[in-house]
């Protein structure tokens, strides 16, 4: 069973920056594609970046585009969603996720693990 525990949220001013880490645990993440959404208080969880293990690239929103870098380690089977330049809309739970599947991967019913979420709030 792979789990998934993110850490890195909490209360930051506009402009500011922070890191998400997520730690997976799994034999390796090498194959598993990775993903961070996000929810924010009455709005549908959408997704901010994803990283895909079949063609090794990163895809971002365009809300987050130029802001937010996804990454990943897979020695040591940690991803990272390192978010600069924060906004107040930033504002959500971000939830960390991974599969196996290959393809867009662009939904959430494509992830099969999923993080318990951490809360990042952004002053104005």
């Amino acid at each position: 069973q792979v789990q998934l525990v993110e850490s890195g949220g909490g209360v930051v001013q506009a402009g500011g920056s922070l890191r998400l880490s997520c730690a997976v645990s799994a034999r390796t993440i090498s194959r598993y594609s990775m993903a961070w959404f996000r929810q924010a208080p009455g709005k549908e969880r959408e997704i901010v970046a994803k990283h895909r293990w079949s063609d090794i690239s990163a895809i971002y929103a365009d809300s987050v585009k130029g802001r937010f870098t996804i990454s990943r380690d897979n020695a040591k089977n940690m991803v990272y969603l390192q978010m600069n330049s924060l906004k107040p809309e930033d504002t959500a739970v971000y939830y960390c996720a991974a599969t196996g599947r290959i393809g867009v991967l662009q939904a959430q019913v494509e992830y099969d693990y999923w993080g318990q979420g951490t809360q990042v709030t952004v002053s104005s």
